[in-house]
């Protein structure tokens, strides 16, 4: 065989190899030019962008030039510049932007999107690519993005999902809230560990190995596992929750905030259970608890800082039959004060609490069940008295709020500092008015009473329904009624009522049956009644905020009478009704005609007859 007829061979090989990379080539991008066929993809152009908004009024000329001189200074794209500058908001400039684009504009907040959909794309993909899947017609996925002119990332998100897509232009933190609504807090970070680790730790009725505890520990010091946890902690701030449960069942793992006194589902990703001791974990070491121990409840404490707010976290942990639950109570070291004008007493009520504040000597209890605000009335009350005249010395259990100028006490059983203890101490400081955080016991109340007989002022809280309650309460307990008479100025009973949302407040038709069942026979001829359709403000709930109802009795000389003699509660309260009592329902009613809550809202937290 002659040279030349090699070569030629050879040369026939390499023509061969390029005609068939070539066809390959063209193929590729024939589908690749389909995928993208009849999208209009425009670049963000700050100068082209800035002009459009400032023809739609949404900038000045001045907020142009200096939105596009900030864009470029920072190489920040010009909508994200104008947010930050303050001259638009998010929702009024994206669907600007999506016009400015030529590209659909979705509000993902008002579409439900099919779970078969979320299925589709795993969580890694959607939280890496900052999309959200919509919904797949046609062979197409259209997705959400905040950055749909980026033909490079929309090309790597349609081979990471292999689908074609369709770009639809929408907020960063609609796609944000999206994402956490479909795929729970967190669930990028969850995935991510499930990928790390194929071993996952299971709960056996209580029945926990030693290597069990060691591999939770190591698990609780994973940046993922602190990722997670510091999500909680966000979610529940930014959703203003007061409450954090932690709750383990037989196949679940459940999260839920108190937002306004009512618990609300956490949408977390459901493999999250097999983390739950690792996430209780890193809650007792951030609390300084004893991780390996599991049988007994704890109690601790922890300061986290988001943003500026100063956050004091209560832990609670509870073992139950499936692993250990944990609550959390947030507090909030920013927290200002609220002034006796703010709690929302009647005008009347009002100043009966300022005459008996004012007094030399004398018991004002504050009533009501855990959360209802009885804390914050107290404080209320000491703001007005705390002054260089007087002492004041509290003692609580926990000192929810350090004020200045008062000198405050914290309770510690375990060495045997216990209300009636401290008291006893609290008095050889010559204190004027003193504060116990609750009358728990007899050797309490029993002490408290004699406090205020050798004229001290004195606040307290105590667990009963209704004011007339506090009284026998005290004498269940065994002390005297001629001391609890001596010693009595006031009850005060409260509860907190959702207000209703301002953002989406709507009059609604009432039938006669309300009124009758909050014991109203008279109806103002103007009166409207308010409630809320739920809007993104108040989460779709109606309410957003709370406010308290109040019952204040007065103890007069035909009160002490009847306690002398120990009367029950029930002819207690109709002798303060015969003086001038205002009920719960009452009050309740009272800020229903001013439109602040609703009707339903004054028979959720109220029982017939209070």
């Amino acid at each position: 065989m002659s040279c030349s007829f090699v070569r030629q061979v050879k040369r026939n090989k390499i023509f061969s190899t390029i005609i068939a990379n070539a066809v390959i080539f063209i193929i590729i991008l024939n589908i690749y030019l389909k995928s993208w066929k009849g999208i209009k993809l425009k670049r963000f152009d700050s100068e082209e962008l800035g002009k459009y908004l400032l023809d739609c009024n949404i900038l000045s000329e001045d907020e142009k030039i200096i939105a596009i001189r900030e864009s470029k200074k920072r190489f920040e794209r010009i909508d994200k510049t104008i947010i930050r500058l303050g001259y638009a908001d998010e929702d009024a400039l994206a669907p600007k932007i999506s016009e400015f684009l030529e590209l659909p504009y979705i509000l993902l907040r008002d579409h439900t999107i099919d779970p078969e959909i979320i299925s589709k794309i795993a969580v890694k993909i959607a939280h890496h690519y900052k999309f959200m899947p919509v919904s797949l017609s046609d062979g197409k996925l259209h997705i959400a993005t905040n950055d749909p002119s980026n033909i490079e990332l929309l090309d790597e998100i349609r081979l990471a999902v292999e689908f074609p897509i369709e770009p639809l232009f929408s907020s960063e933190s609609e796609i944000a809230a999206a994402l956490k609504k479909y795929y729970g807090i967190g669930a990028e970070t969850v995935q991510r560990m499930l990928d790390e680790s194929e071993s996952t730790i299971e709960i056996e009725k209580n029945q926990f190995k030693a290597e069990d505890i060691a591999s939770a520990e190591d698990l609780a010091e994973d940046a993922s596992i602190i990722k997670f946890v510091n999500q909680i902690f966000c979610e529940a701030y930014s959703e203003r929750a007061t409450d954090i449960h932690i709750e383990p069942f037989e196949n679940d793992l459940k999260i839920r905030y108190r937002i306004d006194g009512i618990l609300y589902n956490a949408s977390i990703p459901p493999m999250i259970k097999r983390f739950h001791n690792s996430i209780v974990s890193r809650i007792k070491i951030m609390a300084n608890l004893d991780i390996s121990e599991r049988r007994l409840p704890h109690d601790g404490r922890i300061k986290i800082k988001i943003g500026s707010d100063e956050l004091d976290l209560r832990v609670s942990i509870l073992p139950t039959a499936f692993g250990e639950s944990v609550n959390i109570r947030i507090l909030s070291g920013s927290l200002s004060f609220l002034t006796l004008e703010q709690l929302g007493l009647l005008r009347e009520d009002q100043k009966l609490i300022e005459s008996m504040i004012k007094k030399p000597h004398g018991i004002l209890f504050v009533t009501g069940p855990t959360g209802s605000g009885k804390t914050t009335t107290l404080y209320a009350c000491l703001s007005r008295l705390n002054n260089d005249e007087n002492k004041i010395i509290t003692i609580e259990d926990p000192i929810e709020y350090v004020i200045k100028g008062l000198s405050q006490i914290q309770i510690q059983e375990k060495i045997g500092l216990t209300f009636a203890r401290g008291l006893r101490s609290m008095l050889r400081h010559d204190p004027d008015i003193m504060m116990i955080g609750e009358v728990r016991d007899y050797e309490t109340a029993e002490v408290t009473i004699r406090v205020a007989l050798t004229g001290h002022l004195v606040f307290s809280t105590v667990h009963t329904n209704d004011a007339s309650g506090a009284i026998t309460r005290l004498i269940d307990m065994g002390v005297e009624p001629y001391l609890v008479a001596s010693s009595l100025e006031g009850v005060l009973a409260q509860r907190l009522v959702r207000l209703i949302c301002k953002d989406c407040k709507t009059v609604v038709h009432t039938t006669p049956d309300h009124f009758s069942s909050l014991g109203v026979t008279s109806i103002p001829n103007n009166f409207k009644s308010y409630e809320g359709k739920g809007c993104e403000s108040c989460n779709f709930t109606g309410y957003r905020g709370r406010t308290a109802i109040y019952e204040l009795l007065q103890i007069n000389d035909e009160i002490r009478d009847l306690i002398v003699s120990r009367k029950p509660a029930n002819v207690i309260k109709e002798a303060a009704l015969r003086n001038g009592l205002r009920t719960l329902r009452f009050d309740g009613w009272e800020k229903v005609k001013q439109g602040i809550t609703s009707l339903n809202e004054v028979l959720r937290v109220t029982q017939e007859g209070s």
